[in-house]
């Protein structure tokens, strides 16, 4: 497994081990690697793109591979893959493929086109060394206190105890959480129907941007507190909190979003991958409620 300490790999190493998997748990950085006293469970140094250097493991058949890491950067990690044996990769993408093609900000605008550039060159790649895929994009993946989305909201609100507006904030979002996701990613290794398939995964709820962002001052234990700004108003406050390495990723495009429907149909991940999401729920299903502030 690439990416095994990431918000979906803490949850995906357990359920793998559960369900008898011998796991190669892949990590770049030495700080990170763990000790475990699990017999099927292996910790190993991911090597560097390029370098020329060999897994730690090349002796060992690993057939059945997961790269939670971002699809752009599976390339780098071909020659890995190729040097263990590999027959089934499930790589991780994501619906930004789609819904940043348009973007006004052309940071955005090139990670969608480089998104589905990589899923057609493992498309092709595989199908040249004869091994087969899954790809799975998911929407906005959540994990309360870990992930880089609805927590960095969380954290503004946390400073501020408001949130600004474009418009309306009506376009709709399907959150999905990160445990959600690290199930389809187990059962995409062994289901015969997701061979060569690629997979959107969106949460079980469909609510407006507002609704969701209501939410979390919920789970905050704050009242929602709402500013509507002009967009050349938003674009200022962006440009100012992208000092901060927590927003550097925010652009005015994502004002310009929050009255879009960006929401998916999951009902081919239900029926190949047993795909069963959650609502979006803070309180009741995610595991850093105890860590909400209360007011």
């Amino acid at each position: 497994m690439i990416g095994a300490t990431s918000i979906i790999g803490k949850y995906l190493l357990p359920l793998l081990l559960d369900n008898g998997y011998d796991v190669v748990a892949f990590s770049r950085y030495k700080k990170k690697l763990q000790k475990s006293d699990h017999h099927a469970l292996t910790w190993a140094l991911l090597p560097a793109p390029d370098s020329g250097r060999r897994s730690d493991h090349k002796a060992r058949s690993i057939r059945y591979w997961i790269s939670l890491a971002p699809i752009t950067a599976l390339p780098n990690y071909y020659s890995l893959l190729l040097d263990h044996d590999t027959r089934h990769i499930v790589a991780l993408s994501s619906t930004s493929r789609f819904t940043k093609l348009d973007s006004s900000d052309l940071t955005e605008k090139a990670l969608a086109f480089s998104l589905a550039e990589k899923e057609k060159h493992l498309t092709a790649w595989s199908g040249t060394h004869k091994l087969s895929f899954t790809i799975l994009r998911p929407t906005m993946v959540y994990d309360w206190g870990h992930d880089k989305n609805i927590t960095v909201l969380a954290a503004f609100i946390k400073r501020f105890s408001f949130f600004c507006l474009f418009g309306e904030a009506q376009g709709l979002r399907q959150p999905v959480h990160a445990r959600d996701v690290a199930s389809a990613c187990a059962s995409a290794i062994s289901s015969a129907g997701a061979v060569n398939r690629s997979y959107n995964l969106s949460g079980a709820e469909r609510l407006t941007y507002r609704e969701m962002v209501s939410r979390i001052f919920s789970a905050l234990g704050k009242k929602p507190r709402f500013v509507k700004c002009p967009l050349w108003l938003f674009s200022l406050a962006v440009f100012v909190l992208r000092v901060f390495p927590r927003y550097r990723q925010w652009s005015a495009a994502m004002a310009q979003r929050m009255n879009k429907d960006m929401v998916f149909d999951h009902s081919e991940a239900c029926n190949d991958l047993g795909f069963m999401p959650r609502p979006f729920d803070l309180h009741a299903n995610d595991s850093g409620n105890k860590n909400r502030e209360n007011r």
